[in-house]
């Protein structure tokens, strides 16, 4: 027998299995649905557990955080440009133009917060909201003050798709991902 494997009288074994959790709500053992994680939350914005709020507060600090630093950088880029002397009217249509992408940036991002964003429509808006990074910068810190950014869309999917299923059980159909029912094959 080694030293390892020996046992005092004063001291218990070690477990060799950790006890079993309790699944959380939406978890892999639960039939049915899983919850869409999220970006920075994963999970936990379903039952709010997990360290929710400590992360929804750590998100909208670091968006602020991330938007101080990038209107810093912004200033010096301004400065630049009145350094050069290009002339006022540059100046007043740089000022506008980053304005401008930032509102339209951070209405487009909370816009995404609660429906789906078209792909195709997403896709030609990717240039202005890269200049407008500091309203979707603004909008995840705001929004972050009442909950996790895109949660509410989340929760409204995921409980549309928890009622389904749970109306598809209680008629007795078909089960997803069951094989074997339903119409038979005609030949």
């Amino acid at each position: 027998m080694t030293e390892n494997a020996r046992e005092t009288p004063d001291r218990p074994p070690a477990p060799r299995e950790p006890a079993p959790r309790t699944p959380a709500p939406g978890a892999a053992s639960e039939p049915g649905p899983r919850p869409e994680p999220l970006r920075f939350f994963g999970t936990t914005w379903l039952a709010h557990d997990g360290g929710y709020g400590a992360r929804r507060a750590a998100v909208g600090l670091g968006s602020l955080l991330c938007a101080a630093a990038g209107a810093f950088v912004l200033k010096f880029a301004y400065e630049g440009i009145a350094l050069a002397d290009v002339g006022g009217l540059v100046n007043i249509l740089l000022v506008v133009m980053f304005t401008l992408c930032t509102a339209m940036a951070f209405a487009r991002t909370w816009q995404g917060f609660t429906r789906r964003p078209d792909p195709e429509a997403q896709q030609s808006l990717r240039g202005l909201l890269a200049i407008g990074f500091l309203g979707t910068l603004l909008a995840h810190a705001v929004r972050c003050l009442s909950e996790a950014p895109g949660e509410s869309l989340a929760r409204r999917e995921y409980e549309e798709a928890r009622r389904r299923y749970e109306k598809r059980r209680a008629k007795g159909g078909p089960k997803p991902g069951a094989k074997g029912r339903g119409k038979p094959k005609r030949r």
